[in-house]
């Protein structure tokens, strides 16, 4: 699912763990490399790479809380898209599937989950997915 123009500035329902300070976001799509995304700030050099987990990440499936949904305004059939960010080291390329950004591309609103418990990593080796 490719829910992301070219380049779309989103709004963040509440800021990012360890970038409070930083406010305005474009998610663009990555040039040949379909469910690939770069988040950047125009106010602050923040550059973040995300996945489409249902490209990347098949079967990730992490609970919604209300609260959440609320907070994106998304209906009760509304599917957000959900994206992991990506961790490359020259040891090998990770996700955070422990800190989901959901995004709501009707109304370009996205919020970072942090879950609770052990169920999903933060360091997923993106070649053992």
């Amino acid at each position: 699912m490719n829910s992301v123009l070219s380049s779309t500035p989103v709004t963040f329902t509440a800021p990012m763990p360890g970038l409070e300070s930083v406010h305005d976001f474009a998610l663009r799509n990555i040039d040949s490399a379909p469910g690939l995304f770069a988040l950047e700030s125009g106010s602050a050099p923040v550059r973040l790479f995300l996945a489409d987990a249902a490209v990347f990440v098949p079967g990730y499936t992490p609970q919604l809380p209300a609260a959440a949904r609320d907070a994106l305004e998304l209906g009760e059939g509304d599917t957000p898209q959900l994206l992991v960010v990506v961790n490359h080291s020259p040891a090998a390329t990770t996700v955070n599937l422990m800190a989901p950004i959901v995004f709501n591309p009707a109304n370009r609103r996205c919020t970072q989950l942090v879950l609770d418990g052990k169920e999903y990593p933060l360091r997923a080796e993106l070649g053992a997915l």
